[in-house]
């Protein structure tokens, strides 16, 4: 009898390759955004690496806003709503500089467009 695995990847993964966002992080993550059941590591991955941001004595927003962009860019149009969820969920600049990279990548307006009537 093996021992439970722990999911693959895990969040502490997915913070990583966003924190570094290199060209090996993104092909790994763009992996991960066209698989449906990595949806929940993918949200705490993004979670922990916000969070990780908010608590820095040095707040690097336009990483945050580079970040968000990409992931805007990127991601599939079932995950756009949630993206916009996540950076909404809190008032800090983190969240905030994050927030304007998604919004400049269109991503929300690519998936969901405003209807003619």
């Amino acid at each position: 009898m093996s021992p439970p695995s722990a999911p693959f990847p895990d969040r502490d993964t997915v913070s990583a390759k966003l924190s570094s966002l290199g060209e090996e992080d993104q092909s790994f993550l763009t992996l991960l955004l066209e698989n449906p059941q990595q949806d929940e590591a993918l949200a705490e991955g993004l979670y922990l690496y916000l969070e990780t941001a908010a608590q820095a004595k040095f707040l690097n927003s336009l990483k945050l806003e580079r970040a968000g962009e990409w992931l805007g860019n990127t991601a599939p149009a079932r995950l756009q709503i949630r993206l916009m969820e996540i950076a909404r969920s809190s008032q800090h600049a983190a969240y905030h500089a994050f927030r304007q990279g998604l919004v400049r990548s269109g991503g929300l307006e690519r998936a969901y467009p405003k209807s003619a009537l």
